[in-house]
């Protein structure tokens, strides 16, 4: 493998730092007290309709609830948004970066979660990399997808790298899911885009996935957010997090 090969730029494998303390500092559009909001509305983001994007669409449609789905969607909304303003020279395939976005919570499927013995993320990863190989799309791609679907949850990696869309992928997911860098959008586009893709609950239907994951697998990554040797039974400082996502509590 070539590191100048064209598909580490077009599939989203270029390496930018993992943590965002060390991407936005001293950022000049993110960082401060005010950083530059775009005035973007849902309608300036139209969804890709490829092939392989409608046959992904429709597979986690069936096999998602319509708040994970929803979820899914403004992900790659709010992620497309973030870029275009604040680092509008990164490059990447922005099929491969909505596939990711469609099928990083597949493993939350009623499905996979309880059918497995793994931690979500890498469940959902290995589905999302097969499904994308067997709809005939790029080995590369399903990579690229597979790996920032794993790496998805490292919130709390500090060091080291990650490949451009895990990194769009982490900042988008945690946007929504706790409001976390919620001022580097417009509330214009979290408002246009919650209105086309409805919340109807996701604080409180993730918070409970959370806490059923944690529960039946009290090793997996999720964890991750608890404290050290947490324990089946004890609450979950996640899900708590979740729910009390301030930004995105009048949408819900």
């Amino acid at each position: 493998m070539s590191y100048e090969d064209h598909n580490v730029t077009f599939y989203g494998f270029t390496a930018v730092p993992r943590d965002p303390d060390v991407l936005f500092k001293d950022h000049p559009t993110a960082s401060g007290p005010n950083p530059k909001q775009d005035l973007f509305t849902i309608d300036d983001f139209p969804l890709l309709t490829s092939p392989i994007v409608q046959e992904v669409r429709e597979f986690v449609k069936k096999e998602l609830n319509e708040q994970t789905y929803n979820h899914s969607h403004r992900v790659y909304i709010y992620g497309t948004a973030l870029v275009k303003t604040h680092f509008p020279h990164w490059s990447y395939d922005h099929e491969t970066y909505f596939l990711a976005c469609l099928l990083h919570d597949i493993g939350t499927a009623e499905k996979f979660l309880a059918t497995t013995k793994m931690s979500f993320e890498f469940k959902g990863a290995i589905v999302a990399r097969n499904l994308i190989l067997e709809l005939k799309g790029h080995e590369d791609q399903a990579d690229s997808v597979c790996d920032a679907i794993i790496r998805h949850q490292d919130i709390f990696v500090k060091g080291g790298n990650i490949t451009m869309i895990g990194q769009i992928l982490q900042l988008a997911t945690i946007l929504d899911n706790v409001g976390i860098r919620a001022n580097l959008i417009h509330p214009q586009l979290i408002e246009t885009t919650c209105a086309a893709f409805p919340r109807n609950g996701w604080s409180e239907v993730f918070g409970r996935t959370i806490e059923k994951e944690e529960h039946l697998k009290p090793w997996c990554h999720t964890t991750s957010f608890e404290v050290a040797n947490w324990q089946r039974g004890m609450s979950s400082q996640f899900a708590t997090d979740v729910r009390g996502n301030k930004v995105m509590a009048k949408y819900e």
